[in-house]
């Protein structure tokens, strides 16, 4: 199994770990298991970097904008396919999923590696455009990234960011409608050619009956078509299919559902306009204003009515203390003696809050441990948790380094469970303040020198005995020393 390759630059170990993040979604896609995953993401991460970096040293560099290969990630991803096509050639095919091995050994499969002119419309039309452009094309309409940031990355200017994505839309639709008149097609695809460009350009176009029915069963004209219709929100479904081919819109779907957990619920792709953000802020910030000017008027008109009320009046007084907040605590109720009030108001506190470390330390420092048991992940620690009785009941962790470059490492982490779990979740402590940046085969959490890795959704559950293997990439400074402090589930493992 290759090895995956080293980092050139700082810039490049960054794009390494958001490409070998895609590229894992794939593979686990393709596979039929997380170590199948791990094996297919590797070989085809190592052929994919190694055919991009031979095609940026031979590249030479023109005033044209046709690229002569896909952007950094779709090269990846048609390498994760063309390595489970070569697994499935020599004898490997069992380790794939069973839909994929049919469509491997189909007429579909060959299209993506069939003479240029006949392949998918998307494909062709993203290759034909300038690296940059495609490149946000992508990013922007796939991977679901903030269009801001992906613009920001292009070194363009973020406020219009909606506009450059316009272009490259309209730059896309143009190449992908040159390689359909280019594409050879019968004499009825031929007569469609006009009325499919006119309807796919206006958004109330109706398309005709006949257009329609052709549609249904010409599979060139239809990948035509979606490629051609800038609107309805198909787009990305159009480039993950085109390029992609077997499981395009299943790993279109998890993409977008990976920007939502990192970026939150709502429209990942939508912009983000600070204008309206700061503008929101300065109302919010004139309301506040208003809000403590008019009680700052309140309390003093208070103050001063209370001032001016007779001192004889019972009712009056108290209706000056009830409201006036800050005052209505300390005062003493009717039946107890004033002498005693100030005693008991001023030891209550320390007097209840004091006992109550002491007499809980014990169970505060166990209810801290168990702090992150409850998350939505899984429930596994009381599983596992209930089933230690001994030494036998001990996890076993291994530590691997796997790759190390200036600044920057990769690293392996593999437990075996002595009890079934229904989630897992291992955390560890660094000793020289390296920090992780990307995860995969689990989900991550740092604070300080506390790292925390949490199951992904198709490993959550482990059978007793069970192993499970997950792996990151870090940052480092002057010391790299394996991690110790390992637990699983909130229970100490051994190892190393």
């Amino acid at each position: 199994m290759p090895d995956l390759p080293t980092p050139k630059d700082a810039a490049e170990a960054a794009l390494f770990s958001e490409c070998w993040d895609a590229v894992l979604s794939y593979a686990d896609l393709c596979t039929s298991g997380s170590t199948a995953a791990n094996q297919l993401a590797r070989e085809a991460f190592a052929l994919g970097i190694h055919e991009a970096r031979a095609a940026e040293d031979g590249t030479v560099r023109g005033a044209g904008r046709r690229s002569s290969r896909l952007p950094r990630i779709p090269l990846l991803l048609t390498a994760v396919r063309n390595t489970a096509a070569a697994w499935e050639a020599e004898g490997q095919g069992h380790k794939l999923d069973p839909d994929l091995r049919l469509w491997l050994n189909s007429d579909k499969a060959w299209r993506y590696i069939c003479p240029p002119l006949s392949r998918p419309i998307a494909l062709r039309g993203l290759r034909d455009m300038g690296e940059s452009d495609a490149t946000l094309l992508w990013l922007a309409e796939v991977e679901a990234l903030p269009l801001r940031t992906v613009v920001r990355r292009q070194g363009l200017d973020p406020d219009a960011s909606v506009e450059e994505l316009n272009a490259v839309r309209g730059l896309f639709r143009d190449r992908c409608h040159r390689n359909h008149l280019d594409t050879p097609m019968s004499a009825e695809c031929r007569s469609y050619v006009r009325l499919l460009d006119a309807v796919t350009r206006s958004p109330g176009a109706d398309t005709p009956d006949d257009l329609s029915r052709h549609l249904a069963t010409c599979v060139e004209c239809a990948e035509a078509a979606a490629c051609l219709r800038l609107h309805g929100g198909g787009l990305p479904a159009a480039l993950a299919g085109g390029v992609i081919g077997w499981g395009g819109l299943a790993y279109l779907e998890r993409r977008r559902r990976a920007a939502e957990v990192r970026l939150g619920a709502g429209r990942p792709d939508a912009p983000d306009p600070e204008g309206e953000a700061e503008r929101a802020a300065a109302r919010k910030a004139r309301l506040r204003r208003h809000g403590l000017f008019a009680a700052a008027v309140l309390v003093s008109g208070l103050a001063l009515a209370a001032s001016l009320m007779p001192f004889g009046g019972d009712s009056g007084t108290d209706t000056g203390a009830q409201n006036l907040p800050t005052d209505s605590s300390p005062v003493a109720g009717p039946g107890v003696p004033s002498s005693t009030a100030p005693g008991t108001s001023a030891t209550a506190r320390p007097s209840s809050a004091s006992p109550a470390p002491s007499g809980s330390a014990t169970p505060g420092a166990g209810a801290d441990d168990e702090k992150p048991d409850p998350e939505p992940q899984g429930t596994s620690s009381a599983t596992a948790g209930g089933g230690e009785t001994g030494d036998s009941a001990v996890c076993e962790v291994r530590y691997e380094l796997v790759n190390q470059w200036p600044d920057g490492f990769q690293a392996s982490v593999t437990f075996t469970s002595p009890t079934a779990l229904e989630s897992w979740r291992v955390a560890w402590s660094f000793g020289d303040g390296q920090h992780v940046d990307q995860m995969w085969d689990a989900s991550v959490a740092q604070q300080g020198s506390r790292v925390t890795a949490t199951a992904a959704d198709y490993n959550r559950s482990v059978a007793a005995g069970g192993t499970v293997t997950f792996g990151f990439l870090a940052s480092w400074q002057e010391t790299n020393t394996a991690p110790s402090g390992f637990t699983l589930n909130g229970q100490e493992c051994t190892g190393s």
